[in-house]
């Protein structure tokens, strides 16, 4: 039977706050039977949730009281610095006193990352932490970091990036030699800018990195590769342009079945075809973002995420906590010290 696992999760976080994450935590708690769940917000708004989900006895699940919220427009320095009992820092907190083996919200990306970094420090070797999520790809999925954490990053980061994601789907892929690329404007060995090429110099030298060379912005979908490494300026972008691509193919989609009562009966015999590239390409499926690099597993869930995808974003951290993923992290990189 898997060790037992606790997860903090920030209750409160997010736009959508309680009613997605009470009934997300009632999904978990279902599908593990190792896991217990301690809810991080204010008592009483959380009690008429508890009940409503059939949770205010649960054996394995407990309430942690949280006076305050962090606001999803809130400046890092007021989460920091005035907000010391929010939701979001006192789950950071239980991880911190071992309380916890990691922590899940989905609330202010910039405060979360802020104050994990304060709270849990990071890890021998690793100058920043960064983000890091799975993409859906032609034949699965890679996962690409930076998306966000370092909009400049050195030559030096980017190859703490790329060992840190290594770490990662070796140890929640499963893969012992997973394919390393650095995102650039071309495959050849002349292109991008300096940074880019000290960085691959870096990695070629890297003993312990399967570093495969460059990888073009089509080529992170075509599943090549495994780990896409790039700063987190070049990886928001990139991250943000595909959910809007996203978004737009769906509202095209929609439009052009309603254009006529043809098209709408055609529509129903691909629906079985159109299901499955939904789910294929859902992305509740895929969220939750690592903040790897830290001493301690805390995941970001999408903000406006729904139930099913702020369960995704909880099983990312069980996963990774059953995983002790940090410890993967400090001993892929302590070849750098």
């Amino acid at each position: 039977m898997p060790a037992v696992v606790t997860l903090a999760v920030d209750a409160m976080g997010g736009d959508h706050g309680l009613p997605v994450t009470v009934p997300a935590v009632a999904r978990i708690l279902a599908r593990h039977d190792n896991l217990h769940v301690i809810m991080v917000g204010e008592p009483g708004a959380l009690a008429p949730e508890l009940k409503k989900e059939k949770l205010d006895a649960h054996p394995r699940l407990s309430v942690q009281a949280a006076s305050e919220v962090v606001a999803m427009d809130d400046p890092v320095a007021v989460a920091l610095r005035q907000k010391k009992d929010s939701s979001m820092r006192v789950a950071i907190n239980l991880v911190k006193e071992g309380r916890a083996q990691a922590a899940v919200s989905a609330g202010n990306t910039g405060a979360l990352m802020a104050v994990s970094r304060f709270v849990l420090k990071t890890l021998p070797g690793v100058d920043r932490p960064a983000i890091c999520t799975a993409i859906p790809t032609a034949s699965g999925h890679c996962h690409m970091l930076d998306l966000g954490a370092n909009v400049d990053s050195e030559p030096e980061h980017l190859l703490q990036f790329a060992m840190m994601g290594q770490a990662v789907v070796r140890a929640v892929d499963g893969q012992k030699s997973p394919k390393v690329a650095l995102l650039n404007i071309g495959e050849e060995d002349i292109k991008g800018n300096e940074q880019i090429k000290e960085a691959a110099a870096l990695m070629s030298q890297a003993g312990d990195l399967n570093y495969v060379g460059f990888v073009e912005g089509n080529g992170i979908f075509l599943g090549d590769v495994d780990v896409v490494v790039c700063d987190g300026f070049v990886g928001n972008v990139s991250l943000k342009t595909m959910e809007g691509v996203a978004k737009m193919i769906g509202g095209m989609i929609r439009e052009e079945a309603g254009r006529s009562w043809l098209r709408k009966l055609s529509g129903l015999f691909a629906l079985p075809l159109l299901g499955g590239l939904k789910k294929r390409m859902d992305p509740d499926r895929y969220n939750g973002a690592s903040l790897v690099g830290l001493n301690g597993v805390v995941v970001k869930s999408h903000g406006g995420t729904s139930v099913e995808g702020f369960a995704s974003a909880l099983e990312v951290a069980v996963l990774e906590a059953e995983r002790n993923v940090p410890a993967l992290i400090r001993d892929a990189l302590a070849p750098l010290e």
